[in-house]
């Protein structure tokens, strides 16, 4: 039997298209939604088609963090429709993972003379809660509500048992208090019993280390990580500062490939946070401090650019910051706990006034002006720039500082193709994928290979010796562009280097070219697994472009 592929559904009234899909069985049970429904506010079927690979791909993309466990597992996130700052159940864990700090620092509190713990047996965890359990019938009685034996009747061993129960529900309540979860009951329960198992845990841990289990050098990794963190406490290791967190984090993310404009961004971040609190400490830092920055973050301009910052840079730039860094700190036992676990912010859809791309006489007054540009006193790399980038823009769809890195090596004639190649060893590629793109013939007729030939060897644009880094330049360059384009296009609601990139997704598909070799001309990742098969040649895509209208030039 053949199954059907999911596929956009046509409203019967309004004959407006519909993503609805239903939502795989582990995922409902962390969720607890059954089904999917959006509106894809189209009633072309091509535009429907588009729009639901894109809702399709948002939604597993989403789905893939929940079972990784890096999402919100209770339907609390946007796509959810349920507001995120609203205080939520824990889950289980939510509540291990948490409770994970108490055992480091029991660890760390007694691993240097372990006898002097208060042994923790093997049947406390459940021997606890067996003699004084938490309610389990009323979901609204609080834990308060258990009531106290007669002092003076308990015996001694129930004693201790309560003791120990009331001193894990008072760390559970601290641990809700801090990382903004709800204190009810069953919460409470929850993780007080994740801490109880966190204590007898680190605990047996040490009463192994007390009687000689362990070798020397081969204790648990638990172990080390709490001798790191007590250590770090003692000395006030660079390490254990905000500072040193982040670039101990891009040690090692750089070793892994990731973007240097990545650790700019966490970078920034970390000093933002480290200047509110008024204090460089990692260990200090709590979830209310995470909170309270963000507050402020919301409502402070930026000291760079002077003007009010938007929920998503603050969601997606800092508070992304400190959930990676900080996580990536306790696993490498830097930090006992993440303070930004669970701190999380709403943000709503921005206002659109118009397409994200330029409209026809748009780009026309664009290219004219470029094509016919003076130079007068500019640098020539500059005004080369200004010339000839927003022509590779219209007929590539590439992203600005792309081009803006090109080398005369990157620019090359295959058979009777003119192709420019954008790679990682120029500069950046935000994918760190290399690829080639060929040129449309307006773009050739009007002499772009006959400038990259006369070209002194290096880079077309940018002025930088070949040792050194180009990323300064890079970004001076880019607003020096954005600013050009601005001269031509006033309107706020386009943006003057990144509207070519829209625009080329228009006009291509006006043309008829289909979405994969648009994907792959413009550098952007596979829609599906099934794109990943096979290869977008050079004249497949020489073919596509070709169907690209050309433009008509005036004289501004």
């Amino acid at each position: 039997m053949v199954l059907a592929m999911s596929r956009p559904v046509k409203h019967r009234k309004t004959g407006v298209y519909w993503f609805r899909k239903r939502v795989p069985a582990d995922i409902a049970l962390l969720t607890g939604r059954k089904e999917v429904n959006r509106t894809l506010r189209t009633k072309d079927p091509n535009e429907a088609k588009r729009k639901f690979a894109e809702v399709l791909a948002e939604h597993e993309r989403e789905w893939a963090q929940l079972r990784l466990g890096n999402g919100s597992v209770d339907g609390r996130s946007p796509a959810a429709g349920v507001d995120p700052l609203t205080p939520r159940l824990i889950t289980d864990r939510e509540a291990h993972l948490l409770a994970t700090a108490v055992h480091d620092e029991w660890l760390a509190k007694f691993y240097d003379n372990p006898s002097e713990q208060l042994h923790w047996h093997t049947d406390l965890y459940e021997g606890m809660w067996k003699k004084y359990p938490l309610p389990s019938t009323d979901p609204v009685a609080g834990v308060e509500g258990i009531a106290d034996p007669i002092p003076g009747t308990m015996p001694i061993e129930n004693i201790f048992w309560k003791s120990m129960r009331d001193g894990c529900i008072s760390s559970a309540k601290n641990i809700l208090t801090e990382n903004d979860f709800s204190d009810d009951a069953w919460s409470v329960q929850k993780t007080a019993r994740a801490v109880a198992a966190a204590l007898q845990r680190a605990s047996l841990t040490l009463q192994r280390l007390e009687h000689g289990e362990f070798e020397p050098g081969e204790e648990p990794s638990c172990l080390h990580r709490s001798a790191v963190i007590q250590a770090a406490s003692k000395e006030n290791s660079d390490t254990a500062t905000l500072t040193g967190l982040v670039d101990g984090w891009w040690k090692e993310s750089k070793a892994a490939g990731r973007k240097p404009s990545t650790y700019e961004s966490y970078r920034d971040a970390f000093a933002y946070l480290a200047r509110f609190l008024k204090h460089n400490d990692a260990t200090k830092v709590t979830a209310k401090d995470v909170i309270a920055f963000k507050d402020h973050r919301l409502s402070t301009p930026s000291p760079k650019t002077g003007k009010m910052i938007s929920a998503k840079t603050v969601k997606d730039s800092n508070l992304s910051a400190l959930k990676v860094v900080f996580g990536w700190g306790v696993a490498n036992g830097l930090v006992a706990h993440n303070p930004a676990v669970g701190v999380t912010l709403k943000v709503g859809k921005p206002a659109r006034h118009r397409s994200k791309g330029f409209s026809d006489e748009e780009a026309k007054t664009i290219l004219s002006g470029a094509i016919f540009l003076e130079r007068g006193q500019e640098n020539p790399k500059t005004f080369a720039a200004k010339r000839w980038i927003p022509w590779l823009c219209a007929f590539t769809g590439a992203r600005v500082g792309e081009l803006a890195q090109l080398r005369k090596q990157d620019v090359s004639l295959r058979g009777d193709v003119w192709v420019i190649r954008i790679t990682p060893e120029a500069g950046t590629v935000k994918t760190n994928e290399a690829r080639e793109v060929p040129l449309h013939r307006q773009v050739i007729d009007l002499g772009f290979p006959a400038f990259v030939q006369d070209a002194a060897s290096g880079h077309l644009f940018l002025n930088v010796d070949s040792s050194e880094n180009v990323r300064g330049a890079l970004r001076g360059l880019k607003n020096r562009l954005a600013e050009f384009g601005r001269t031509f296009v006033a309107d706020p609601h386009v943006a003057p280097n990144h509207g070519w990139r829209h625009r080329f997704k228009t006009i291509g598909m006006e043309a008829g070219i289909p979405p994969r070799i648009l994907d792959a001309i413009q550098g952007q990742a596979a829609r599906s697994v099934a794109d990943t098969y096979g290869e977008v040649t050079l004249r497949t895509m020489a073919g596509e472009i070709a169907k690209l209208p050309c433009y008509s030039l005036e004289a501004q």
